[in-house]
């Protein structure tokens, strides 16, 4: 079944009945996304981290589904700045490492593309 919901309501959530906290904004951007909504749940999850303040460094969960709706909405310099960010604070993350280099793959940038797909490969088993 196709909803038609406003993308506004969406993003307003319960309509002003309760308080919109920075939890009920992550699971609905969650829902957007599992949705294909990417394009939504991009918009959300960048609120969410302009939003957290002083614990930004920490929110690397939100900072991948941002680069994953990017990346799928073929918003392609918006994942790589959001991808890198995300390995400057965690160098290890394989995912964030596979979304770098496929954007860069797609701007036709190849020779750095593939440092990062090799260490996707390495640190998750990502086959590139």
């Amino acid at each position: 079944m196709t909803d038609f919901t406003p993308f506004e309501d969406l993003l307003r959530g319960h309509a002003g009945l309760l308080e919109d906290t920075a939890h009920d904004r992550w699971v609905r951007a969650q829902a957007l996304f599992a949705d294909r909504a990417y394009r939504e749940a991009a918009v959300l999850l960048a609120e969410l981290l302009e939003e957290s303040g002083d614990v930004r460094h920490e929110l690397t969960d939100v900072r991948l589904l941002l680069a994953r709706s990017l990346f799928h909405s073929a918003q392609l310099d918006g994942t790589i700045a959001v991808a890198t960010e995300l390995l400057e604070h965690d160098p290890n993350e394989p995912y964030a490492h596979l979304l770098l280099g496929r954007a860069l793959q797609r701007k036709g940038r190849r020779d750095e593309a593939q440092p990062h797909l090799r260490l996707a490969e390495l640190l998750g088993g990502y086959r590139t």
